[in-house]
């Protein structure tokens, strides 16, 4: 069995290490994704803010293992290596299937985390009710890569190297498999706040099916919708940095005084 160390090597990637920072944002790559999309997150946001980022089995330095198929099995370890961060302060953030893993790594976390984990930001995901039945991951290697040229979320050059699509496409597939094999599972809403972040041309998530995360968490609850779709992220770069910044400052607020989250608002 790995050691504590080889497991955090294999499951984190940090880019800007922040010791002094005031909080750890821990991201949760979407279907398909690595732990380097966040590195324009990282640079924007350090000193004071330290972003922790996932890598998945199945890509990038881990492409030679096989891709998880399950929400369980993902949460299951992802726990695992978090179990054993230093004890600062956590955020967790999580882009479209991140968005789900994120949630249930922070239901499976919260009460062992003891206060330690501030908030939870979910983007581009669809609340857990919100059901799409779906079956992209059945489809052949031309209909996945199809999905992957709708959402826009690859550089469409890149998909046009064969090479390239045979390498990806069996990890795309276990990551759909991943999202549309998903049963939520009925339990005690959160007791931290839940913000959610949406494009408003984004084809995955309606805005009912964003307001839905509301009902998730006791704490408070916010939807901010940005210009773009379900890659809005690098579009609206500037924007989604000062929403987490500031987001980020009021979990810090929060948790330092006790004091109850804003009811529930949208921007």
């Amino acid at each position: 069995m790995a050691d504590t160390q080889e497991l955090r090597q294999r499951w984190i990637r940090g880019f800007h290490p922040s010791p002094d920072s005031e909080v750890t944002l821990v991201c949760f790559p979407h279907a398909g994704g690595s732990a380097s999309y966040f590195l324009p997150l990282s640079a924007r946001l350090a000193p004071r803010v330290e972003v922790l980022a996932l890598q998945y089995p199945g890509r990038q330095d881990r492409r030679s293992e096989p891709a998880l198929t399950s929400v369980e099995a993902l949460v299951r370890e992802i726990s695992g290596v978090l179990r054993d961060e230093p004890e600062r302060p956590l955020v967790f953030f999580g882009h479209s299937m991140g968005g789900t893993l994120a949630f249930e790594t922070a239901r499976r976390m919260e009460r062992e985390l003891d206060g330690r984990l501030l908030g939870l930001i979910v983007s581009g995901r669809r609340a857990p009710g919100a059901v799409r039945h779906e079956s992209v991951h059945l489809r052949d290697d031309a209909g996945i890569i199809a999905e992957v040229r709708k959402l826009q979320g690859t550089a469409s050059a890149l998909l046009d190297d064969e090479d390239v699509v045979r390498m990806i496409v069996p990890t795309l597939r276990a990551d759909y498999a991943v999202v549309e094999n998903y049963v939520h599972r009925p339990g005690p809403a959160l007791n931290l706040p839940l913000h959610v972040y949406t494009g408003d041309a984004d084809p995955q998530v309606r805005g009912d099916e964003a307001r839905g995360w509301a009902e998730h968490t006791r704490a408070g609850f916010r939807l901010r919708t940005f210009p773009g779709g379900h890659f809005y992220l690098a579009e609206q770069q500037d924007q989604v940095i000062a929403a987490l910044r500031e987001d980020l400052a009021a979990f810090r607020e929060r948790s330092r005084t006790g004091a109850s989250a804003p009811g529930t608002g949208r921007d």
